[in-house]
Parts: structure tokens; sequence; C-alpha cells
């Protein structure tokens, strides 16, 4: 799809972790060098989510109600049900997947955007794959609004694309005394 070779890029500067009940919260942040309501875009509209998310929508994202999000990292897409319970563009977005939450912020700034994501998982050990997922998620999506696509990478596909050491570096940042 492209010239330019993928690379994930380094770890993102502000990643934590945080209790919420008995669950656990990824705070992933990155900046981004396009404005909010591209981002937006990208976050909502089911032709960009399937050129770099996980999954794809049966509809807009953009306003609150029942919506299905399709995995596509298997052979097969696989529908489960979901809510959006808030959409205020370009600035915040809510939704459940599966029995996790993903809460997205958008702030714009001199550059761009910055993006928060507040993914909110029951496992607290997977909060570093989590964080290694998103981050080349966030990438691929990064090249695509940046106008240098590339394919999208999902599931097994990232580990060919440094999933592992993402993992790894997440991990130590987030769990230093483990």
């Amino acid at each position: 799809m492209t010239a330019h070779p993928f690379e994930p890029g380094p770890l993102v500067d502000e990643v934590g972790c945080e209790p919420a009940g008995d669950r656990w919260t990824l705070v992933f942040v990155r900046d981004l060098r396009h404005p909010p309501r591209k981002v937006w875009a990208a976050l909502t509209e089911p032709g960009q989510l399937t050129r770099w998310a996980p999954y794809t929508a049966d509809r807009d994202l953009g306003s609150t109600g029942a919506a299905t999000l399709s995995m596509l990292d298997g052979a097969a897409p696989a529908p489960m049900a979901t809510e959006v319970l808030r959409a205020e563009p370009p600035t915040l977005l809510e939704y459940g997947w599966g029995g996790d939450l993903l809460r997205w912020e958008l702030t714009a700034t001199d550059a761009g955007t910055r993006l928060t994501l507040r993914h909110t998982v029951t496992d607290r050990d997977s909060v570093p794959m989590v964080a290694a997922g998103w981050h080349i998620c966030l990438a691929v999506a990064d090249r695509l609004l940046g106008g240098d696509p590339v394919d999208p990478i999902r599931g097994n596909d990232a580990l060919d694309h440094g999933w592992t050491q993402l993992r790894d570096g997440y991990r130590d940042r987030l769990e230093p005394d483990r």
C-alpha cells in the first residue's frame, strides 16, 4: 500500500495504569499532527476504522446509542453489540468494547491533537498488552491521517511489527516493581 516501511516508533512518553474499582484503566496519550476533526473522523467513521483499528462499526460512532463492533483480526468478522455512551464531537467519545470501556479524549494543540485513550479492562496483567496493541493501531492511524497509509496491523500480524518489544517496554513502565 505504501513505499515507506512501517515502524511503530518508540514507546509513548505518557502512559499509565490507574485502578478503577475492581478494574484497571490504561491511560495512553499520543500527540498526532492532525486537527481534532480529522482524528474524530478516524475514530468514528466505519470506513476509516476498518483501515487502522482492530474492529469496525456498523454505523458512525459519532452519536450515542446502540452499535455493533466487528472484530477484524480473525478469519471472519466477529460482531459484538455495544453502546456509544458519550459522543461530543470532536472532543469525547466513549463506548463499550466487549467487557471493556473505551474513552477517547481529543484536545486541540498547536501541532494538531493530543489524543488520550482510557481503556478500562478487568485484568491488570493485560494492560501492557493492550498498550502495545493500541500503540501499533494508532501508529497505523497516524500514517493514514497523514496520507501515507499502510495496511492495518491486527492480531498475530502485530508480532511482525514490534508488538512483543512494545509489550515488554510498556510492562517495564507500567509495572516497575513487578
